[in-house]
């Protein structure tokens, strides 16, 4: 999980960043004000090898945290339990064989 972390940040620091602070100035509403800075960070990460082996091996882990994010929009530390699923399969993710560092093209 920290190599999907580190590619995250490597990649798309400037997505997570403004999706950051959309979280934390909008603690009630995020889900809602924040949507399209999400699907920014998901579209930045979206073609890296190993994002796209942890989203595929841990989907399930993944739709449930989404789903108690959405439904406890108001309490997203309730779904503590389900980020820990998520990372736990993560941690599992076979990623020999990937190329963790592949030469990414501008947009």
């Amino acid at each position: 999980m920290q190599a999907a972390m580190d590619i995250t940040a490597r990649y798309c620091h400037k997505e997570m960043e403004a999706y950051g602070s959309c979280v934390a100035s909008n603690p009630s509403t995020w889900q809602e004000k924040c949507h399209d800075l999400k699907m920014k960070v998901a579209q930045c990460t979206s073609s890296h090898p190993v994002i796209q082996k942890i989203r595929q091996d841990c989907s399930k882990q993944f739709v449930e945290f989404e789903q108690c994010l959405r439904e406890n929009q108001h309490q997203p530390t309730s779904c503590s339990p389900h980020v820990a699923r998520f990372l736990g399969c993560a941690e599992t993710v076979d990623l020999s064989g990937l190329d963790t560092n592949p030469v990414v093209q501008p947009s």
